[in-house]
């Protein structure tokens, strides 16, 4: 690229991609690497400062801007850090004024936060899927979970501004993803208190040009009728339901201080296997949460069966500083780790179960770059004859290899 061209590392959520087309677009002429930071986890961290050092090696003539979550929690961390320039807060980061000052931390009480503006990005020329933020900030208190002090309270965008965005990517996008720090709790901090259900009627109804809608992770709990008739039902809801289920033990979900138990999981899961079978399930799954014995880890073990995971992100528990999960009895590291690899060899398992099931079906994918690759709507990756960039096409599935559909 350009050395006088901007440059966004974006680490962790899809809501950090959304925003990141957002910063690329302040910033358009400028010689600025910005790092998008991630706090979900220490690792996460660690990526983070690894990523910095990189960048700063690939660019040394480069502006070096650190934002995100993990800036936020800790911004004299990275203030310190001799490769990087500048810290700006997550607050600031969607707000131009931010990046024209020239002071080295622009960070403010992330808990004072009361809105979020549809700072949604105008453009998504480099990727096939648009993404936009509806939803920011967490009002929940799991007791592993340092992202509320990275994100603030929840708030949400009101609809209006949602359905002008999605109407203009419309035209260029064939799919949108909603995506926000905790999704199913959109709208209760808004005129009337409309919910998740009602925003994705609304779209729908507004932007008839949309071909495909897909949602980012959701709290089983918070799926009410109106969700899941528009999940089950509605054609341009893709089949992809990501929950956040973290565990499997329900004394494991108490002490994570999570809204729902083991059976309300499975129950949800069969509920909407029955009314859309094709329904793709995708989890996030916490291993060695403190306490955790070899009967609790095989509960959350089973669930992957229990509740047919076959898109499943697993991540070895890592303290987080100034929660309350990091003053429990801790698992041994090496017990973290290797019931992470057992949960990981059981989601791969049943994922290549589930590939293999596809072939012979028909499934409609979105090319996306290269232009040989893409996803169906069950968001099962597939390699592909070469097609235009940003179509559907449906095509027949011929094989897996390596992980990926062939058609």
């Amino acid at each position: 690229m350009p050395l006088s061209s901007p440059h966004v590392i974006s680490l962790g959520c899809r809501l950090n991609l959304a925003e990141s087309e957002t910063i690329r677009s302040l910033l358009t002429g400028r010689d600025t690497v910005v790092v998008n930071s991630c706090a979900v986890t220490n690792e996460a961290v660690k990526q983070t400062r690894q990523a910095i050092r990189r960048a700063r090696r690939e660019r040394p003539g480069a502006e070096l801007v650190v934002t995100g979550c993990a800036a936020q929690i800790d911004p004299q961390a990275f203030a310190a850090m001799p490769e990087v320039d500048r810290v700006i807060g997550n607050a600031e980061k969607l707000d131009a004024a931010a990046w024209s000052s020239e002071a080295a931390l622009v960070v403010q009480d992330i808990m004072a936060v009361r809105e979020t503006a549809p700072h949604l990005a105008a453009s998504f020329s480099t990727h096939a899927r648009a993404f936009v933020e509806v939803q920011n900030g967490c009002d929940h208190r799991c007791t592993f979970c340092a992202i509320p002090f990275g994100r603030g309270n929840s708030r949400s965008v009101p609809a209006g501004a949602v359905i002008d965005r999605i109407s203009m990517l419309a035209e260029s996008h064939a799919e949108v993803v909603l995506t926000g720090v905790d999704l199913t709790s959109y709208g209760h901090d808004l005129p009337g208190q409309p919910n998740l259900g009602t925003l994705v009627e609304r779209i729908l109804r507004h932007v008839p040009a949309l071909k495909r809608l897909r949602l980012s992770s959701l709290d089983g709990i918070e799926v009410d009728d109106r969700l899941f008739a528009l999940l089950t039902q509605e054609e341009r809801v893709m089949p992809h339901v990501h929950l956040s289920l973290q565990a499997g033990d329900d004394m494991v979900l108490k002490r994570m201080k999570r809204r729902h138990d083991r059976a309300q999981s499975v129950a949800l899961v069969e509920r909407l296997k029955a009314a859309r079978p094709e329904i793709a399930i995708g989890a996030d799954l916490i291993a060695g949460f403190p306490t955790e014995d070899e009967a609790m880890f095989a509960n959350t073990r089973a669930l992957i069966a229990d509740c047919d995971v076959v898109h499943a992100h697993i991540f070895p528990y890592s303290p987080r500083a100034g929660t309350p999960a990091a003053r429990m009895p801790l698992v041994e590291p090496e017990v973290v780790k290797a019931r992470a690899a057992l949960l990981r060899d059981e989601a791969a398992r049943r994922r290549a179960n589930w590939l293999e099931s596809l072939v012979g079906s028909e499934q409609e994918i979105l090319v996306e770059r290269p232009g040989d690759r893409g996803h169906a709507g069950n968001f099962a990756e597939v390699r592909h004859a070469r097609s235009e960039v940003g179509e559907i096409v449906r095509l027949k599935i011929t094989s897996v290899q390596d992980g990926k559909l062939i058609a």
